[in-house]
């Protein structure tokens, strides 16, 4: 930054070096003798302006009435005042100019500031010091830098105030970079820093974390001789630990002549924000022992350091503390609130909330964000809504909250009327509260409204483009999560948890290609190994079926249980049972312990799998062994096991000596047992016991009417297509997803309009014709009866043969062939496969919305599993103990 005018020193005799000034002089003797001729004139109108003190006021001299207003604090009337002297062509003396600009920055008063700079830049041609320096306090103070600068660059003399003021203002702006130009320039100007230059210089080093010029201006304040003065001694310390040099903090602490509590408390608190919680503890102590009493900031730093350390019998010994000191002042209080939540002890913070005397909308915002921390969103909840009874008006951060507590409770009513209240407030403009409703949109299923926030959202930040990419994954718009990813790229730069989220995405579509281009730019950039971005690597190869590279990834990582488990439900969807007991083996011979997550992927990779003994073992097992108790999951999948097993009697019977309440997930793998071995009267058992649980959840109306579909019941699939009718529910159309040359191609039933339709269609054709002709079952264009056709309309839509004929076209010959679909793949889609494999010569994966069906020279890899009856009728119960 650049400085056009010089600071010049004050001459002994002004008009020889400034001759304009004596013609100042005479037109201000001009302007006094054309004021007493309009003096009647402006005494007319000096009757209309009442003032606090009447009797105080000099009506012969307007200069002094003005000031007398502005003593007074009577802006308003001040202002008038200054009109009536515009009008009747009345100079207005600097020093009214002077009271009447300290005025508008004490009200904080924008709009009047800009009137009396507006009329100071039509009548004075010349900013003196004292003049130019009201300006800049107020401009600064109103935070408007651009005005400010503009006044300074006018002021033809300059003093040492007038740089700090505008030093400082940079600084508290965080322009720290124009900031330190601006000190550089003031030393090169030969003007000397005082006492109030350096606090303002160190806090700027502090900000960007400078330390090399930190200890630059360490070297001038001993040059200039003010190594003794407390203020700037304490900006030392500050800026030093804000660098992270906690050595040289200490050694400013320690050589300080004299200290006051601001010392301390800087000293405390650096060591804490350094993560040396001891040391800052042990100086505390040092700082008692020498009879320094704490005050508010020493209590509120030792509180959130036992907050940081999670030492919940440290913080009750501060509370103690607290307590026996009579240390009566919200704020600390509002910290213990804060520290107790914040380490799991929700009953002390509500202790210490309940006992205040008075609570202010910070106190009331970390009880809410408190519960919601704690996973307690409906008390979060609840809290607020007695806030909002007491009048009390929330800030950004308590809307943020509620906002955060409303998407997990899924509270869309609740969102919406906070929605309407930020922008009333005005809240809405600050960031965190417009991300948090992109959340709570997109977790409550309102993806379109989270889109309208987020394209609202001036300034986005890496937060907003994360929100709205999970936003679009979690409401199956994984497609349009890739294309917002492409466009935040281009502006911010991604994290760590952005990449989780959008390698989500290309794991739900089968996006191999672009999970790769993600993986070589967080190698390229370096979060590769930042927190679950390991995993999630880890996941994308293997939901998208490819083991041999998910090893790969696996063994270049650290082994965590999360990374086995993703391995081991990789096993599972593949009904590759035997080798996710090996992998089991593994891990527990590798010292890792399971958790109960391992457990459904092992139970369900052996459910699968028809490894009954095996899995009816492991549940066994479970708590002797690894001391998991079993959860509802862990019961699901063992109904699931008998169920896929044939045994459907044996799993109602254990479902029913459950020592544990049964949820809608339980039911419903007895009804997907039901659906596969055609039991509708038990399936019928089975649902009515999930819609009294659960009558939201789409996944079992459609499993529900598979099972009429599979047994030919018409009218019972006509009856729940209706109540799902009337209950808003709507089944997502038929959608897969092919990647060709790392471009994703999506395909929608009944979609024509991709540009190579024709072709996909003529290979189709050509099948179809193929199948005719050697009587294959499915030869025809659609399924051959009347079940496999209705089924086939509501549940599959036959995306998946658009896609695998764009692949054939699209591919070179041999290469294999993976497509991902979001619904069920129906028995014509499965025999049409099964053929084209035994033509084309290629392995074909199609992974549907329930497991990988790899195709083989006419062989499928589920076994036809879900498209044939098993009649098996052996008992299983027995090996539950």
């Amino acid at each position: 930054m650049a400085v056009s005018a010089k600071a010049s020193q004050i001459p002994h005799n002004p008009e020889i070096l400034y001759p304009q000034l004596a013609k100042t002089q005479k037109l201000k003797t001009l302007s006094f003798s054309c004021s007493l001729q309009t003096r009647h004139v402006f005494s007319r109108k000096t009757q209309e302006i009442s003032v606090l003190n009447t009797s105080s006021i000099n009506t012969q001299n307007p200069n002094n009435d003005l000031q007398e207003l502005c003593l007074h604090g009577n802006l308003e009337k001040a202002l008038r005042l200054l009109e009536s002297m515009e009008e009747v062509q009345i100079s207005v003396e600097e020093d009214a100019c002077i009271a009447l600009l300290r005025l508008c920055e004490w009200k904080r008063a924008r709009d009047e500031g800009a009137r009396v700079h507006s009329y100071i830049l039509n009548s004075k041609t010349h900013l003196s010091v004292r003049l130019g320096n009201a300006l800049l306090s107020m401009f600064v103070r109103f935070w408007n830098l651009v005005d400010a600068w503009y006044v300074f660059g006018r002021m033809e003399e300059r003093n040492v105030f007038s740089w700090n003021v505008l030093l400082g203002g940079y600084a508290k702006a965080g322009f720290f970079d124009e900031a330190l130009n601006l000190y550089h320039r003031m030393l090169w100007v030969g003007i000397w820093p005082d006492v109030y230059t350096f606090p303002c210089i160190l806090r700027t080093c502090g900000g960007v974390a400078d330390l090399a010029r930190g200890r630059e201006i360490h070297v001038h304040v001993v040059r200039f001789g003010f190594e003794s003065d407390v203020d700037v001694n304490n900006a030392l310390i500050t800026m030093y630990v804000k660098c992270g040099d906690v050595v040289n903090a200490r050694l400013v602490f320690d050589t300080m002549p004299r200290r006051d509590r601001i010392s301390w408390n800087a000293m405390i608190s650096g060591y804490f924000e350094n993560g040396l919680g001891v040391e800052g503890f042990r100086l505390f102590l040092m700082m008692a022992q020498l009879s320094v009493v704490p005050d508010l900031m020493t209590m509120t730093s030792l509180i959130s350091a036992c907050e940081l350390l999670g030492d919940e019998r440290l913080g009750k010994e501060i509370h103690g503390y607290v307590m026996k000191t009579k240390f009566d002042d919200v704020s600390v209080y509002n910290s213990l609130v804060q520290m107790y939540s914040s380490i799991g002890y929700l009953e002390e913070a509500e202790k210490v909330f309940s006992r205040m005397e008075s609570r202010d909308v910070v106190s009331w915002t970390a009880m809410v964000s408190g519960y919601d921390n704690n996973a307690l969103p409906d008390k979060a909840v609840e809290t607020y809504k007695t806030m909002e009874l007491q009048g009390i008006v929330p800030d950004y951060i308590t809307i943020a909250s509620v906002l955060t507590a409303c998407a997990c409770l899924g509270q869309l009513d609740m969102g919406v009327k906070l929605h309407e209240l930020a922008i009333r407030t005005g809240l809405i403009s600050y960031i965190i509260v417009a991300n948090t409703l992109v959340d709570m949109y997109s977790k409550c299923k309102c993806i379109d409204k989270a889109l309208e926030v987020f394209h609202c959202i001036r300034d986005k930040n890496v937060i907003s483009w994360t929100s709205i990419i999970l936003g679009l994954r979690i409401n199956n718009r994984c497609f349009q999560a890739l294309i917002y990813f492409r466009k935040m790229k281009r502006v911010v730069k991604p994290n760590s948890v952005t990449l989780v989220s959008v390698l989500s995405a290309c794991a739900r579509v089968g996006a191999l290609m672009a999970g790769k281009e993600i993986h070589a730019h967080a190698l390229r950039t370096g979060v590769a190994y930042e927190g679950f971005l390991p995993n999630a690597f880890l996941d994308l190869y293997v939901r998208c079926g490819r083991m041999g590279p998910a090893w790969n990834q696996f063994n270049s990582n650290e082994k965590d249980v999360a990374a086995w488990n993703i391995l081991l439900t990789g096993y599972a969807q593949q009904r590759q049972g035997d080798l996710a007991v090996e992998t089991f083996l593994k891990m527990v011979d590798s010292k890792v312990n399971p958790n109960e997550i391992t457990f459904v992927s092992l139970l369900c990779a052996c459910s699968r799998s028809g490894m009954i003994t095996e899995g009816l073992e492991y549940f066994n097992g479970m708590k002797h062994n690894y001391s998991i108790t079993p959860n509802l999951k862990h019961y699901a999948c063992v109904v699931d096991l008998l169920g896929r097993a044939g045994r459907l009697d044996g799993a109602y019977e254990f479902i029913q000596k459950m020592p544990i309440n049964t949820d809608a997930a339980i039911w419903g793998a007895l009804l997907n047992a039901c659906r596969i071995h055609r039991q509708v009267e038990l399936g019928e058992l089975a649902a009515r016991h999930i819609f009294e649980r659960d009558e939201e959840s789409i996944g079992y109306y459609i499993l529900f009417s598979r099972l009429y579909a599979d047994s030919g019941r018409w009218n019972g699939v006509a009856k729940v297509r209706q109540i799902m009718k009337e209950r808003g529910l709507i089944v997502d159309p038929g959608c897969s997803w092919i990647e060709v040359k790392g471009k994703v191609h999506a395909f929608l039933s009944g979609d024509c309009s991709h540009p190579q339709i024709k072709e996909i269609e003529a290979v189709l054709k050509g099948f179809y014709e193929r199948m005719k002709a050697v009587g294959f079952e499915g030869a025809e264009r659609g399924p051959t009866d009347e079940v496999e056709a209705s089924k086939a309309e509501i549940f599959c839509g036959h995306s998946e043969k658009l896609a695998i004929a764009f692949g054939l076209i699209s591919t070179a010959p041999g290469m294999p062939i993976w497509v991902t679909k979001n619904l069920y793949m129906c028995q014509s889609c499965h025999n049409t496969v099964k053929f084209v494999t035994t033509v084309v010569r290629r392995e074909i994966s199609v992974r549907d919305a329930e497991e990988f069906h790899h195709f083989k020279d006419g062989v499928c890899s589920c076994g036809d599993e879900a498209y044939w009856k098993r009649n098996d009728k052996m008992d299983f119960c027995s090996h539950i103990s």
